[in-house]
This record gives structure tokens, sequence and C-alpha cells, in this order.
């Protein structure tokens, strides 16, 4: 039998999601980023057919991907942060590490390997939200 505080409970227990390694618990570090797709075959790899898949991409052009995402997690045992492709089916999480390509279909995400020549300053002010990017020029008249 249940205790009562246990049948009563109104919060959202852990997501149950384990290290492949250790089998241990693992806690984000980051947000999650969704991904979507922008071509048929993307939608194909997942299992779409393949007249659905061009149907749904001519008419959205980008589809978004439920129940995927890139985030970053922490495991206890490796002391390490890891970035992780994860898939929901149903109440079951499936990782694997996010390979580079998966990366330029995250939405929000800054591309960690961006342009060298791209100074930091440029780059930054290219993040700015708002547009006050002004303030950085106060000594110039």
């Amino acid at each position: 039998m249940q205790r009562r505080c246990d049948r009563n409970r109104n919060r959202s227990k852990r997501r149950a999601i384990y290290c492949p390694v250790h089998n241990c618990y693992m806690d984000s570090m980051s947000q999650k980023y969704s991904l979507f797709a922008e071509c048929a075959g993307q939608l194909q790899q997942r299992g779409m057919r393949r007249k659905e898949a061009v149907m749904l991409v001519a008419a959205k052009t980008v589809v978004p991907l439920e129940g995927e995402w890139l985030e970053a997690l922490w495991c206890d045992d490796c002391q390490e942060t890891k970035w992780y492709h994860i898939r929901k089916r149903q109440s079951i999480y499936e990782l694997s590490l996010a390979p580079s390509e998966l990366w330029q279909q995250a939405t929000g995400v800054i591309n960690p390997h961006r342009n060298p020549s791209v100074g930091e300053f440029t780059f930054r002010q290219s993040r700015v939200v708002g547009g006050n990017g002004i303030k950085d020029f106060g000594l110039v008249n």
C-alpha cells in the first residue's frame, strides 16, 4: 500500500534520464534545444514515408521534430557534462551523444564552430537583442 504523501503528490517527478555508462541519474545543465527538419530526408530517417515528407516540407519549409532535443547533462559518476541528443518515446528517454551535424537542426543555438574570421566584438554584437549596441561606442563621438 502506498503512503498517503506519495498518493497525493502533485509535483512532477524527476525525469528518468540515466547515464549510458554508469546507469545513474543525470542532471540537466542547460535548457532544451528543440530540433527541426528542413528536408524530406531528415523526416524519412525518422520513419515518415517519402511522399508525406516531401509534401510536408513543401508546405511548411521547416518542420519541428516532436519529442527530440539537444541538452547538456551532468553525470555524477563520470564527473563531466556532455551534450546529448534525447528522444522521448512515451515515458522512455533514448540518449546518444549529439553529433555535430545535429547542431544545425537546433533552434536558438549559437553555432560552436563559427567563422574564425569574425571578431569577438562583432560576434557578440550580432547576438544582442533590442539593438542597444550603440552603448559599446561610448567614447566615439
